[in-house]
């Protein structure tokens, strides 16, 4: 069978464009740029290009931080998860992603907007040293880069077969329109796009969902004619995934929970500054805190917006993915768009996949350009300039990291699979960040070199059991996903012990340091948000509470119905 995420698209899914059709399109392009002409007003300091000013609403925060992970390689990549394993990529949201959200905006998201840290790896400098931090902003930097590669690859591969444009074409078209409302409005021109891209994405995906729907008889017609097809535990989230038994995942309940759910997910959630960087450019600390809880409401249901198309094309085109077709599984929205939509919606859809890898490129982009500025040229290369250089500064490594990721487009082009390429990389440089953060958050005597012994193990750790452990085939794992929840876990377990015993030899930071940067240590001054003093713990808020208990109650509530 086919990777459920491979490249390449199948020959015979040129869609019947016209003029109506292109005419939104462009109408999109006029106003992703008439955006970034309209922030460039507000943009007067450095702080403003690279957070925003830290001035936006947290409704506005909220819809952008899951618009940036709302890529179309995911997308694409999700419904092709659908067609080939069922209802088991629902564990990607409700597993994978709402409980790190909620941890995220109840507990970890104090210590990064209140010590007025500008990116995720200058915590670190405030927690450890300038050796963790160093580090962790060159492995940011370069995952940031190769992550935004996968984006313009795809989108160049997807539009290619769609609309027949030559590769260079597309990516030249979007690397090009990314680059300038990054570049001339900054971070509140890509959040601002990223809200508008979000609404195009749900108008391109909820017509393919309700016509998909309808031709196949409604949910009674889809449950049944799929259960025909593969059996009952296609349509459950759970079927099969006991331990030693078979199933196309190749993962059982215990490495799900753990290696993605627990692991992979809190360490893309609350460590990957491309999300990150959303909340910290709101206005306050209450709003930054709401931002991922905002984002998580509609998290609990995009999965059917995915979901929903993959099994769609799994009953149109029962043999999709096997020798005996043409499609693979990554063809499934193609293949919907195709037969489902007529003119006029289609544009709308196809401008819905472009927005979302122009989404999931854009927070790559901004979040690289932060890092290297603020973390990288200003405190290791050129220090102490006036603000002004390090605004210029910004815009030009924006220019830099787009065309580095042009040429990062090509690495990901040598991996069959993208999903699993993006958990590999998450699995690598993420889980390492977590386990440091979540122990120098949680634990006062991790010494200063704790930090980057941790980070260095956790990385070292990850890559060993991939490339040696499971390619070279030391212990059999069934499948490239099931390899990344392993190697997510082995490496939070090695960044673990590795700054435990670094730190029972090493010196601990002075306990006045720590404050307001380890759960449990009071915060010196005010609030941003006008609250008092104090550890600003999510028991303490009881709003922040509400929105987090419900989000995690439905999320955890509805996997039951399935």
């Amino acid at each position: 069978m086919q990777s459920p995420a491979h490249i390449t698209l199948a020959e015979g899914l040129r869609l019947p464009t016209n003029g109506l059709d292109y005419a939104i399109l462009a109408i999109y392009f006029v106003v992703v740029l008439g955006i970034g002409f309209a922030a460039r007003r507000s943009v007067k300091t450095s702080l403003d290009f690279f957070l925003s000013g830290r001035s936006l609403p947290a409704w506005v925060t909220g819809l952008a931080f899951v618009a940036a992970n709302l890529g179309a390689t995911e997308i694409l990549g999700m419904a092709a998860t659908g067609a080939q394993y069922g209802v088991a990529v629902v564990h990607w949201y409700w597993i994978g992603a709402i409980p790190a959200m909620v941890f995220l905006g109840l507990v970890m998201m104090p210590f990064y907007y209140r010590s007025k840290v500008r990116s995720v790896p200058e915590y670190l400098l405030q927690r450890f040293d300038k050796s963790a931090h160093l580090l962790s902003s060159a492995l940011f930097a370069f995952a940031a880069v190769l992550i935004a590669g996968v984006n313009l690859y795809a989108l160049a591969i997807v539009v290619e077969a769609l609309l027949g444009w030559p590769q260079w074409v597309a990516i030249v078209v979007a690397g090009f329109f990314v680059l300038a409302y990054i570049t001339i409005g900054g971070l509140s021109s890509a959040i601002y796009n990223e809200v508008l891209q979000f609404f195009v994405i749900l108008a391109a995906l909820i017509p393919i969902c309700v016509i998909g729907m309808k031709k196949v008889g409604g949910w009674d017609g889809l449950t049944g004619s799929i259960e025909k097809q593969h059996g009952d535990n296609f349509m459950t989230a759970w079927g099969g995934t006991g331990i030693g038994d078979p199933n196309p995942l190749g993962a059982n309940w215990l490495t799900i929970i753990l290696g993605l759910g627990f692991v992979l997910s809190f360490g893309y959630w609350t460590t990957n500054f491309a999300e990150v960087q959303r909340a910290l450019s709101a206005k306050n600390l209450s709003a930054a805190q709401r931002t991922p809880l905002i984002a998580a409401f509609p998290k609990i249901f995009i999965v059917f917006l995915v979901m929903i198309p993959g099994l769609v094309a799994a009953v149109l085109m029962p043999k999709i993915g096997t020798s005996g077709s043409d499609l693979t599984y990554n063809d499934a929205i193609p293949y919907l768009m195709q037969e489902l939509l007529p003119n006029g919606v289609l544009g709308i859809a196809v401008t819905g996949l472009l927005a979302a890898f122009m989404a999931g490129m854009a927070a790559n982009v901004s979040s690289f350009n932060t890092v290297f500025t603020y973390d990288i040229w200003a405190k290791y290369v050129v220090k102490g300039r006036e603000d002004g250089y390090y605004l210029k500064f910004g815009r030009l490594i924006t220019a830099i990291g787009v065309f580095a990721s042009i040429g990062t487009a090509f690495i990901a082009s040598s991996f069959s699979n993208i999903m699993g390429y993006l958990q590999t990389l998450f699995s690598f440089f993420n889980v390492p960040m977590f386990v440091v953060f979540i122990i120098g958050m949680f634990w006062k005597r991790a010494s200063m070199k704790s930090g980057v012994w941790g980070l260095l193990a956790g990385t070292t750790a990850a890559m060993v059991n991939y490339f040696w452990i499971y390619k070279q085939g030391v212990i059999d794992i069934p499948t490239d996903q099931g390899a990344n929840f392993v190697s997510a876990i082995v490496g939070f377990v090695a960044g673990a012990v590795v700054m435990v015993l670094v730190t029972l030899f090493t010196a601990p930071k002075p306990e006045a340091e720590l404050a307001g940067l380890v759960y449990g240590t009071a915060s010196p001054g005010k609030e941003d948000d006008g609250a008092e003093p104090g550890d600003g713990a999510w028991y303490r808020r009881p709003a922040l509470l509400g929105w987090g208990a419900f989000a995690l109650a439905t999320a955890c509530y509805i996997p039951y119905s399935f």
